[in-house]
Order: structure tokens, then C-alpha cells, then sequence
């Protein structure tokens, strides 16, 4: 068999292999290795595997992502999302569907210091959800905007899938970090307008709660000030060039903690979850990024990704064309696989196509992870809507999937307004 045959029987291998749940790292690593040394040589394929492991988990990059997991982890062992969220109802709760707005905004401050999104949206359904049903909020719009709102901390940074993408394809993660905020900023926007429109259509779904004080506002205040702190400290010492995305995450994780600790809010069982959490995520993600690296080592010498690369440049098709069947592609394969895993098996072969087309490569970044976004969401594998169902057990599946489905349509519309206007991912950046 030619290379190329053997390329592609690995692809539809991997595929059909990660509908039966088997884990999506291991499973790169083993199809990348057996495919390597079917075309070149076994001792080759198992020193490349041996190689490629040990550079990835001894990579001094990659330590940022257990940086930034423990900083998230210890923000909501500490109370921090409890207390952005008391801030937001502050503000808004007093309107129709008030409580499900200070939750988009809630979720918005918390992903800017967590950066995983099934940790927001575990974290801020259960600080919200209690709330919103005291309220009586109907529980699609409640579990839908919980859904929806964790999914922003895949695009505001830190996001992981950013440091991933940034690794990947050696584009600078600062610049990626920055890039999401304008476009993060959209969405959370976008998802508020969503929720002002249906309960305006529909005033049972969120009836207004109470009106805070003037007095209340200003003490509500406080709960931003950690917040704030960490995130101009990290993205303005990103933003100035002070320091790396590594050091920058090792710089909000110790300010994280001592701040949780000056506020007595983080207790022993807390720090010790923490950690474990922190283990157990980062090396979920070190293992997919492992196996994503063997995987495209195979793909290197199939040659299939070039080859992609230059038929696809070779129709006259214009470039916005192209770009689109790539973003349908991310959009339909988001809503099987997770937004992580996809990046890492789609970025060598798509995007030395969209340098060719020239597109600007952060740009694409932003888009991608936009669009991969949607599918934490969206069935079947919508993982955000399991985690919401983890913590909603008396809310059916079906009922979470209804809620998300105005959020899905804003989704769909920053998508579409970041294409023709790339400049809403790309203006912070110039700037550095």
C-alpha cells in the first residue's frame, strides 16, 4: 500500500475508534505509531513515540496548562466565582431574566482567570442554578445560559485550547490570549441580547428578582476587585511583554492562591481538590497533546496533509470559499468530538491550507476556536449540557438542549460577523 492508502485507512480507524469512547490520546498515539512504522520502520515508529512523549511532558511550553488549570481550580475552590456572581445579580437581577444575565457575566469575569470550559460550567451551575430556581427562572433558560456561559472559557483567555493551538502551529499564545478578548466580549454581548429578546417574548421564563440598594451595588463591587487584579496582572504583563505566557501563569496561580488565602476562604479539603483536579486535567490534556504530536508525525509522512493542501488551492475556488468548507468542517466535527481533540487532528491538515490562501494565522486561531466552541453545546456529545446535567439532576437532558438553542444562534452570529470583519480578533494584537 502507498503511504497515501495507509494515511487515510488510519484516519477513518481513528474516527470510528473515538465514537466507542476509547480515550482520544491514547488512541492518536497508537494509530500515529503503528501507521509511522508501517511506512517507515518499527525501531523508527518506537523511538519516535518515545521521543515525542517524553519531549511533551518534559516540555518547559506546556507547563502553563497546569498553571492555568490550578489557577481556575483554586478561583473556585476559594468562593471567587460565588462572589462574581453576587456582583453581577447586584447589577442586573432586578430585570426580566436578570439572574440569567449576571450569570453570562458571572461566567465572562470567571473564565478570564479559569480557562477550561467544563470547569465554568460546573463552577457557575452550581452558584447560579440554586439561585435561579428560588427565583422560579424556567429551567431551559437557567441550564441553557449555564451551558452556553461556561462555554466562554474556551475563547476568553487563558484558554487552553489557545496554548494548544499556539504550540501546535508556533503562533505566539500572548497574541492568541489577547485576540480572544474583543471576540469573547462579542459573545458574552451577544448572549445577553438572546436573553433579553425571549424573555421578552416570554416573560415566565425569567421573572425579575429583587432591586439591590445603592449601597448594596458599591459592597457588591468588591467580589470584582481579586478578579480584576489577576486579570490585568497576567494579560497586561502578556500585553506590555513583561513577562512569557508561562510565567504568567505561574504569576496568577501563586496570586490566586494568596489571595484565597489572605481571605481565609480556602481550607485544607479545598487546596488538596484543587491539586487533584489540577493533576487530573492537565494530564488529560499533556496525554491528547502526546498522542496528537505522534498522530502528526504520521501524517507527515503519508504526505496527506499537503496534499490536501495543494488540491484544494488548486480549484479555482476563491479563498472565502475554501475558508468556509474548513470552518463547516470544524462546525460539524465540533458537535462529535471535542473542541480539543479536533484542533489537534485537524490543524495538520487544514492549516497549511489557510496559509497558503494567506489568512492571517491568529485570526484563524480565534475562528476555530469559536466555531469548536459550538459543539460543547450541541448533541451529541455537548459535554457542557452532561456537566449542567451533572448538576441539575432533576432537569431532563432534552429540556438543557431546548434552553441552549438562542445561545447556539448567537454563537452562529459572532461566527459570521468575525469572518468578513477579522479585525475584532485582530486589533488588540496589532497593538503589541
Amino acid at each position: 500500500m502507498t503511504p497515501t492508502v495507509i494515511g487515510i485507512i488510519g484516519i477513518v480507524a481513528l474516527f470510528v475508534l473515538i465514537f466507542s469512547k476509547m480515550p482520544v490520546g491514547y488512541l492518536m498515539a497508537i494509530i500515529g505509531m503503528l501507521g509511522f512504522a508501517s511506512i517507515v520502520s518499527l525501531d523508527a515508529a518506537l523511538s519516535l513515540m518515545a521521543r515525542d512523549v517524553f519531549s511533551v511532558f518534559s516540555s518547559y511550553n506546556l507547563t502553563v496548562i497546569p498553571l492555568f488549570v490550578f489557577m481556575g481550580q483554586i478561583a473556585f475552590h476559594s468562593g471567587i466565582s460565588s462572589r462574581l456572581f453576587d456582583a453581577a445579580y447586584k447589577f442586573v437581577g432586578h430585570i426580566p431574566g436578570g439572574l440569567a444575565i449576571a450569570t453570562i457575566g458571572a461566567c465572562a469575569a470567571f473564565s478570564a482567570i479559569c480557562g477550561s470550559t467544563n470547569a465554568t460550567a460546573a463552577t457557575m451551575g452550581a452558584a447560579t442554578l440554586p439561585e435561579m430556581k428560588r427565583y422560579n427562572y424556567k429551567p431551559e433558560l437557567a441550564t441553557g445560559v449555564v451551558a452556553a456561559g461556561g462555554s466562554l472559557g474556551i475563547l476568553i483567555p487563558p484558554s487552553v485550547v489557545f496554548i494548544v493551538y499556539g504550540i501546535l502551529t508556533e503562533q505566539s499564545i500572548g497574541k492568541l490570549f489577547i485576540a480572544g478578548i474583543l471576540p469573547g466580549l462579542l459573545l458574552s454581548v451577544l448572549f445577553v441580547a438572546s436573553i433579553l429578546i425571549w424573555t421578552r417574548l416570554r416573560p415566565e421564563l425569567g421573572p425579575p428578582g429583587e432591586r439591590a440598594t445603592i449601597r448594596e451595588k458599591m459592597k457588591s463591587l468588591s467580589g470584582l476587585v481579586e478578579t480584576l487584579i489577576i486579570f490585568a496582572l497576567v494579560m497586561g504583563g502578556l500585553f506590555k511583554g513583561i513577562f512569557t505566557p508561562t510565567e504568567a501563569g505561574g504569576i496568577g496561580a501563586f496570586c490566586t492562591l494568596a489571595i484565597a488565602l489572605l481571605r481565609g476562604n480556602l481550607d485544607r479539603k479545598g487546596f488538596v481538590q484543587a491539586l487533584f483536579e489540577t493533576t487530573r486535567i492537565a494530564c488529560m490534556i499533556l496525554v491528547i497533546v502526546a498522542g496528537a504530536t505522534i498522530f502528526s508525525r504520521f501524517m507527515a509522512v503519508t504526505r496527506i496533509p499537503f496534499d490536501i493542501a495543494g488540491w484544494i488551492t488548486s480549484f479555482d475556488l476563491a479563498p472565502a470559499m475554501i475558508m468556509c468548507f474548513i470552518i463547516l468542517v470544524y462546525f460539524v466535527g465540533g458537535c462529535f468530538i471535542d473542541a480539543l481533540a479536533l484542533i489537534m487532528l485537524t490543524i495538520p491538515i487544514f492549516y497549511p491550507v489557510v496559509i497558503e490562501l494567506g489568512y492571517d494565522p491568529i485570526w484563524f486561531g480565534v475562528v476555530i476556536v469559536l466555531v469548536t466552541q459550538i459543539g460543547v453545546i450541541t448533541p451529541p456529545v455537548g459535554v457542557n449540557v452532561y456537566v449542567v446535567s451533572g448538576v441539575a439532576r432533576d432537569v431532563p437532558l432534552n429540556t438543557i438542549f431546548k434552553g441552549v438553542v438562542p445561545m447556539l444562534i448567537a454563537m452562529i452570529i459572532a461566527t459570521l460577523l468575525l469572518i468578513p470583519f477579522p479585525w475584532i480578533a485582530l486589533y488588540l494584537p496589532s497593538l503589541l
